[in-house]
């Protein structure tokens, strides 16, 4: 028999459970939609028994498309994605889950920031507040919503629920720990005087106990296992943020490689030795026991397109019908600009998304191609602030759902001036999850061995046009200058990502 590792990748929209051979081959995916609840403007919210349900559903239907006996699985990984604020209550019940894409408590990054809190929160946990980190959601909990925040017991991140789901043990990893900025990376651990800085003295016995992310944690229990088809007893590792798991398994491990992943959020990453730069980078996190991800990260990527392939597209394959459109477009000056801010995915300041200068004459092609270039405008703010930092990079890996796209590569990398490499993997992030199960079970010495043996790159590089190039950085300027102009109307009150005082249902 065939030794198999399953990996769970549990997104803001999307749940998958990918099973792989020790060669990184998928041998089977399921997959299960999930749903984003919106009780009041800025508000995003999942419920964690929808989760459970998720998962399991995604795993029988992996098991069954696979075609292997649930016996070969030696081992389990989930990755998630970082921040929000999903919690167990003091039974180890399911209490509430808030998404990374939530806005709610933008007020309270002002009011940390008007503290002059922010420098001293990020000189212990290289982290600077944003709205959805999880210590400024559980803040903004405390003060919004007293009575839900004394019935926390446990705060967890997304991948976590899914861990304890299988486990029946509460806990996290160092990864996703590093990347909300509840760790302190001077000891590596959660300190209270960080979280004083949050005005959460009291929230010390609230956070779960942290291991690395190839930790084996607890074992498929007898109930999981009925749900799930998984063999009770197979080893489940403490997992790892999903940013870093689409770093793994599109094979960035060493140091000064980088990677792209154009999904839900815009994340560039690059690994290093040490976080010390040159100026402040959004988020730092942690890869094995010596190395580091400098992070820059905004929700302004693929879930543009998903957000127009619902409202206006040709339905299951109107992602590739959209890339289709967009090859067929001769670049010209004249063609829209679009940004990219659905989820007001600005960092610093409220935002919204929208075309400018379009004209009678511009077909649906036009906004698409704009659609697809905003996204790459989005991506290439934070390589600039990357580089800014001192972090120098050749070039990079390009995963998640614009990987997958026929013409975002090239765009890419002719937007960003580098060449791009593409996985062969479609599920990196499910792969990570994946390698780090067998780091944990032993069929590989550390991620760099399992990188090795199951990543696999396409043998085709995007090179950067340099007409293109040229192209594209004179209307990235005309992205940021409009982005300067729109700042003064996004700032009005009564935007929604300004709602920060409506208390949870």
């Amino acid at each position: 028999m065939v030794d198999c590792l399953m990996g769970i990748d549990a997104g803001n929209t999307m749940i998958k459970a990918v099973l792989f051979d020790l060669h990184g081959r998928v041998l089977g995916v399921g997959e299960c939609g999930g749903t984003t609840h919106q009780p009041h403007p800025g508000h995003a919210e999942r419920y964690l028994a929808e989760i459970y349900q998720g998962a399991a559903g995604a795993i029988r239907d992996c098991l069954a498309r696979a075609g292997v006996r649930p016996q070969q699985v030696i081992g389990v990984g989930a990755a998630g994605h970082g921040n929000g604020l999903y919690a167990l209550d003091r039974h180890q019940q399911p209490l509430i889950g808030i998404q990374s894409i939530d806005s709610r408590a933008a007020g309270r990054v002002t009011e940390l920031e008007r503290l002059h809190l922010s420098d001293a929160i990020y000189r212990r946990s290289l982290q600077k507040p944003w709205a959805a980190a999880t210590p400024v959601l559980l803040s903004w909990l405390k003060r919004h919503h007293a009575g839900l925040y004394q019935r926390i017991g446990t705060v967890l991140f997304a991948k976590d629920v899914i861990s304890h789901f299988l486990t029946g043990v509460a806990s996290s990893d160092v990864s996703d720990a590093a990347g909300s900025g509840l760790l302190n990376y001077a000891t590596r651990g959660y300190d209270a005087e960080l979280m004083a800085l949050y005005d959460l003295d009291d929230a010390m016995a609230l956070l779960p106990r942290l291991r690395e992310s190839c930790d084996i944690i607890g074992h498929i229990t007898p109930a999981a296992a009925r749900l799930t088809g998984l063999p009770a007893g197979i080893p489940v590792v403490a997992g790892i943020f999903d940013v870093v798991a689409s770093a793994v398994g599109s094979g960035v491990v060493h140091t000064g490689d980088a990677s792209i992943v154009a999904g839900t959020w815009s994340i560039n990453q690059v690994v290093v030795d040490a976080p010390a730069y040159q100026r402040p980078v959004f988020m730092n996190s942690i890869i094995e026991h010596d190395r580091y991800m400098a992070i820059e990260a905004s929700a302004t990527s693929a879930a543009n397109l998903d957000w127009f392939v619902r409202e206006f597209g040709h339905g299951p394959e109107g992602a590739e019908r959209c890339s289709a459109e967009v090859a067929a477009v001769i670049p010209h000056p004249q063609l829209p600009i679009y940004h990219p801010y659905l989820y007001s995915g600005r960092k610093e300041a409220p935002a919204k998304a929208g075309f400018y200068g379009m004209s009678g004459w511009h077909t649906r092609a036009d906004m698409l191609y704009a659609l697809f270039e905003g996204v790459t405008f989005a991506h290439r703010a934070h390589i600039d602030r990357l580089r800014a930092a001192g972090i120098a990079f050749p070039q990079a890996t390009l995963s998640g759902g614009g990987a997958r796209s026929s013409v975002w590569p090239q765009m890419f990398a002719d937007a960003l001036g580098i060449p791009i490499r593409i996985s062969q993997c479609g599920e990196t992030g499910a792969l990570g999850a994946a390698i780090c199960a067998g780091v944990g079970v032993g069929a590989w010495q550390d991620l760099s061995a399992g990188v090795a043996r199951a990543v696999h790159l396409n043998e085709q590089l995007f090179l950067p046009n340099d007409d293109l190039f040229a192209f594209h950085s004179t209307r990235y300027l005309l992205f940021k200058r409009l982005e300067m102009a729109m700042d003064v109307l996004w700032q009005t009150d009564g935007h929604p990502t300004r709602a920060t005082t409506n208390p949870v249902p």
